[in-house]
Formats: structure tokens, sequence, C-alpha cells
């Protein structure tokens, strides 16, 4: 097959979908592999290095016309539309449950569009959404860190205190992936935890693995409401996957925060779960002030790190573009893996989630 990467064009994204490692295994197995020159740059991977690992170097209108798959890492934006092909196989994050315009696209042009984000393995994980989840879940606590000194607008407070003045209080819907991994920064830094989940057997988990250093309780609104009140950091990592986040946090809980906390919602790639978080950000303006309440609304939080992303990303992904890349669509459709992967085949929308989330047809695979 030839498998194409290219490099991102969403703003501030240094990420790439393949490391010279990752094109270096697909061309010892007899695939042809195209770069765009430049793909690698924001991450430090360099064209010569790609060219060593057997990449044919050139540019992004002959990858998209001539990859059978293309490999990125966040979903086309408008100004790649137009060089989606029919049949073309496209494995990135999609996003699809807010993102109405680029779901009619990828049925408009009957493009084959493979979802990181709802591939699942035989355990019923997310494997390909593991390892950005875990990045954004440690960077969600720097950053709010960052974000609650006065300089930024916030309420001028250390996260972790020192002897004889409190440490502050960070918040944490959902202990998953991203919450498991904000719990454990939040907890290293000192800062006193509570965290929100549905799961009474995720909450028994943090319970045993931090004992009475970390609040549990369970999700509803009204515990969500009487502990915002007291919080200087909140952080949202909940996750329906592939389908528009659910909105937990309403605009009178954000009005009930002290002036200069922070909001850090991690879930904002699905739409968000914070009601006044009604729009995503930039790396290079990544907070706006309503209600007196910082919000951070990044959309590709481990962007920021690209380096570490890439790689991790590679490691995840290079197991399934490897297989993809062996298979019929006949073989695609019958694993269950990449079955729930798929979102768009053949003009059709096969992820019910995301059918649901856009109030459009659903068309099931068998």
């Amino acid at each position: 097959m030839i498998i194409g990467t290219v490099k991102e064009v969403k703003p501030q994204e240094r990420r790439v979908g393949l490391t010279p490692a990752g094109v270096r295994a697909l061309v010892r197995e007899e695939h042809t592999v195209l770069v765009e020159a430049g793909a690698g740059e924001g991450s430090g991977f360099y064209d010569e290095e790609y060219a060593q690992a057997g990449a044919v170097i050139t540019n992004r209108q002959e990858v998209f016309s001539k990859a059978g798959m293309v490999v990125k890492v966040k979903e086309p934006q408008p100004e790649e539309y137009p060089l989606l092909r029919p049949g073309q196989i496209l494995f990135t994050y999609l996003h699809l449950a807010p993102a109405r315009e680029l779901t009619l696209t990828l049925l408009r042009q009957h493009v084959t569009a493979i979802a990181y984000e709802t591939i699942r393995d035989p355990e019923g994980r997310l494997p390909l959404l593991a390892p950005m989840s875990q990045i954004a879940g440690r960077m969600s606590v720097q950053i709010g860190a960052q974000f609650l000194e006065w300089f930024y607008g916030g309420r001028g407070v250390l996260l972790g205190g020192i002897p004889g003045v409190a440490p502050a209080h960070v918040a944490i819907l959902g202990a998953g992936v991203v919450g498991s991994q904000a719990i454990s920064v939040a907890v290293g830094m000192g800062a006193r935890v509570t965290v929100f989940d549905v799961s009474l057997e995720k909450l028994a988990a943090v319970g045993q693995q931090y004992g009475n250093r970390v609040t549990t309780l369970v999700s509803t609104p009204e515990h969500i409401a009487d502990v915002l009140q007291d919080v200087d950091l909140l952080i949202s990592g909940v996750l329906v996957p592939g389908a528009r986040a659910p909105r937990l946090v309403t605009e009178a809980m954000v009005k009930s925060m002290k002036p200069g906390s922070v909001i850090v919602d991690v879930a904002i790639d699905q739409g968000g779960s914070v009601e006044t978080c009604d729009h995503t950000t930039t790396h290079a303006d990544p907070v706006y002030l309503k209600h007196n309440v910082v919000h951070y609304s990044v959309a590709n939080m481990p962007g920021a790190v690209p380096r570490t992303s890439t790689v991790a990303l590679t490691n995840a992904t290079l197991p399934y573009i490897q297989s993809i890349a062996q298979m019929s669509i006949d073989e695609i459709l019958k694993s269950p893996a990449l079955a729930a992967g798929l979102n768009v085949y053949d003009g059709k929308l096969t992820n019910y989630e995301v059918a649901q989330a856009l109030e459009l047809d659903y068309a099931p695979l068998m």
C-alpha cells in the first residue's frame, strides 16, 4: 500500500502522524511511504531522517492524491477538504460529534474515515486515545497551576502551598485515563484533591491508591455544585466514546466559583463538559475570562509537547496502521477493533454516537 503523512495545518499543531522509526517499519514490510516535506519538523524529526528510513519526501498534493491511506494526527481542516478522495482511508483523530461540517464533507466525498478515538481493543479499552489522554491529564494540572498565578489572571495561589499556608483545592471530573493522570500529578504537587465519577469501582480504586489524600464523590449535580464553590482549579476529563461530552458543569455553577479560579476542560475536543467553555481556544491564545473564572479550552493540548506526543502516538497507532495496510476493506469491516473505529464509510455514517449527536442518519455496518 501507499501510505502518506502530511504536515498538520491546525493552528499551533506540531505533532506528526508518523515518526521515522514508524516509516522504517512500514518500508520494511514493502509499503511505500510518502511524507510531506517538513511534516515532522515541529516534533524534531527532519526530512533527512525520514528519507534515511525509506520515505519519499514530496508535497501535500501528491500525498493526498497517491496515498491509499493518509495517517494524520488531527481532523482535516477546511483547506484540506478538497484533497480528500473517494475510497481513501483517513486514519486520525476525528472527534466528529461536535463537527457537523467535517462529518458532512467526509460523507459527501465517500472517505473511509477511521477514528483513533473510537477504536476498541478486545477488553473494550480505547488504546489510541489513551496515550494522548495520559499526556493531557498530566498537562492539565501543570497548566492549571500556571494560570492560577496572578500574572495570568488567576487567584495567585501556589498549587501545593507551603508549610503554614493551605494548598489549592483541585476538583477532577472523571477518574478515567485523563482523571487518573491528573490525580497523580495534583497529589504529587501537594494539592488538596476531590475526584468525581459515576463509577463506584473507579472511585474505590482511587481511594485504595491514595487513601485520605484524595476525597472521592459520586458525580451528581448536587455534589459538583457544592464542591465548586470552594475549588481553585477544576479539571474535566469526562468521556463518552465517540459522543459529545456530557454537560456536567452549568453556568450557574461557574458563577459560584471563586474569582480567579481556573477551569481546564480537557473534554473540549468532544464539545466540552463545562457550559461556559463554549468555544475552543489555541495554544497561542489559550484562555478567556468569564464570570471572573479563567477558562482554558485548547482542543489539542498534547500538541504543546509534540516530541513526546508524536512518539507516544506512533507507538500506539503503528500496529493498527500495519494491519490496515495488509487488509481488504471487507477484512477491515469484519475486524471488531477497526469496525469500532470506522466512523464514515461509502458515504454512510457508521458511528451511532456521532449520528445521535449530529442528528444524522446512522447506517450500521452489519
